[in-house]
C-alpha cells in the first residue's frame, strides 16, 4: 500500500499525476477492439495489463487505475461477454493491486459512463446505480484505495456515480469527471448543466476531486478549467485531456475531421491530429501555473506523455534516464566528441535545397 494516501497528498500542496488511457493504447497494440471498446484483454493478455501498468509508473504516474473502463454490465451485455462481468473486473482489479503493491503507488478502481442512462425510462436510475455498485463493490474489497468515475458527458449520471460511491464506497475518496461534448449554447453537458455549476453540483453530493477528462484535448480543454477554477469550487481540480490537437472550430477529438479526406478521424484516424511532447509540457505547466493538482492523460497516452508530464512540473521519474538528448546525435548532435562532418554536410545539403526553394528564407546558416 502506499504510505499516503490521495487526500493526503493533495491536502499537503502535493500533484498526483495519473496515467489514464488504456482503452485506446490496447486499441493500438491489437488487443482491444474500436467500436465497443470492452477492455477483453484484461483477461486474454492479463501479463500485458501488468506490463503497461509498471510502464506508466516508471513514466511518473502517481496512481495505478485499474482497467475496468467500459467492464460495466452494460457494456458486455452488448458484445455478449455478460458471463465475464465478475471474472474480468476482479482480474483487472487484482493485476492493479499487485502493480500498486510492487511499486508503492496508489491504486484506484475505475467506473465510467455507462451508455445505458436515460431518465425517460422508469426505474433507470435504480439500474444504472446497480452497475456502479457492484463495480464499487468488488474495487473495495480489492483494496482500491480511492474511486475513480470518470467520462460523464451527463450530469444526472455522474450525480448517480457518487451517490453510489458514497453508499457503497465504504469511505473511499471520489474523483468524479466530466467529458464535455460540443455544444453550440456554450460549455454544458448533455442534459445542458453549465459546466462550472456541474462542478459545484458534484462538489455538493461529496465529490472529494471534480473536474474533466477525455473527449477534449490540452487546447479546448484548459480555457474550461480556467473558468473552473475561477467559479469558486473548494475541491482540489482534475484535468486529464486527450492527447489530440483539438481545436476551437472541432473542440473533441470525435469531431476532428481528417484533412486529407474530410472524413471524421474518430477513433481509428486519430494519428495525425496527436499532441507533440511539447503540447504535452505546455499542459502541465499551465496546470501548475492555475494551481490544478490532480493532472493526467486520457485516450491516446502513452508511457513518454506521462514522462513528460512529469517533467513539465519539475519531476524526474526513472524514465527520464532515457529522455532526449540530442548532444549526441550522430548529424545534428554538438558533443565534442562527435566527429562534424556528417553536420557539415547536413548544412550544405540543406542551405542546396533552400536556394532552389520558391521562397527560400535569408537566415540560411553558412557551411563554413
Amino acid at each position: 500500500m502506499a504510505t499516503k494516501g490521495l487526500l493526503e497528498r493533495l491536502h499537503a500542496g502535493e500533484k498526483v499525476v495519473v496515467a489514464e488511457g488504456y482503452i485506446f493504447n490496447f486499441e493500438k497494440r491489437c488487443y482491444i477492439q474500436a467500436g465497443s471498446f470492452v477492455p477483453t484483454a484484461v483477461l486474454e493478455q492479463p501479463e500485458l495489463i501488468r506490463q503497461q501498468h509498471l510502464e506508466f509508473v516508471r513514466a511518473g504516474s502517481d496512481v495505478v487505475l485499474a482497467f475496468t473502463y467500459y467492464a460495466h454490465r452494460e457494456k458486455l451485455r452488448v458484445t455478449n461477454r455478460l458471463a465475464d462481468l465478475e471474472s474480468l473486473n476482479r482480474r483487472a482489479l487484482q493485476v492493479a493491486r499487485m502493480c500498486a503493491d510492487e511499486t508503492g503507488t496508489l491504486m484506484a478502481g475505475d467506473i465510467c459512463n455507462t451508455t445505458a442512462y436515460n431518465p425517460n425510462e422508469p426505474n433507470n436510475k435504480e439500474t444504472v446505480k446497480a452497475m456502479f455498485k457492484e463495480q464499487i463493490e468488488w474495487a473495495v474489497e480489492k483494496g482500491a484505495e480511492y474511486i475513480v468515475a470518470e467520462t460523464f458527458r451527463i450530469l444526472g449520471e455522474a450525480l448517480i456515480a457518487i451517490e453510489a460511491i458514497k453508499e457503497y464506497g465504504q469511505g473511499v475518496p471520489a474523483v468524479v469527471t466530466l467529458a464535455i461534448p460540443t455544444h453550440f449554447d456554450g460549455d454544458l453537458t448533455t442534459d445542458g448543466v453549465e459546466i462550472t455549476e456541474a462542478m459545484k453540483r458534484l462538489e455538493s453530493a461529496g465529490s472529494d476531486v471534480v473536474g474533466l477528462n477525455c473527449a477534449r484535448g490540452p487546447e479546448t480543454m484548459m480555457p474550461m478549467m480556467e473558468k473552473i477554477k475561477k467559479s469558486g469550487v473548494k475541491v482540489p481540480l482534475a484535468a486529464l485531456p486527450v492527447t489530440y490537437r483539438t481545436t476551437k472550430e472541432e473542440p473533441t477529438m470525435m469531431t476532428l475531421t481528417d484533412p486529407k479526406t474530410g472524413k471524421r478521424a474518430f477513433p481509428a484516424n486519430l494519428d495525425c491530429f496527436s499532441c507533440t511532447r511539447d503540447d504535452i509540457h505546455d499542459f502541465g505547466r499551465k496546470c501548475d501555473e492555475l494551481g490544478i493538482p490532480y493532472i493526467g492523460l486520457c485516450c491516446g497516452n502513452s508511457p513518454h506523455y506521462t514522462r513528460t508530464l512529469c517533467e513539465s512540473i519539475g519531476r524526474r521519474p526513472p524514465a527520464s534516464v532515457f529522455s532526449p538528448n540530442m548532444a549526441l546525435h550522430g548529424v545534428y548532435g554538438t558533443d565534442e566528441r562527435l566527429d562534424p562532418y556528417l553536420g557539415k554536410m547536413e548544412i550544405i545539403n540543406n542551405e542546396s535545397n533552400y536556394k532552389h526553394a520558391p521562397n527560400k528564407p535569408d537566415d540560411i546558416p553558412s557551411a563554413g
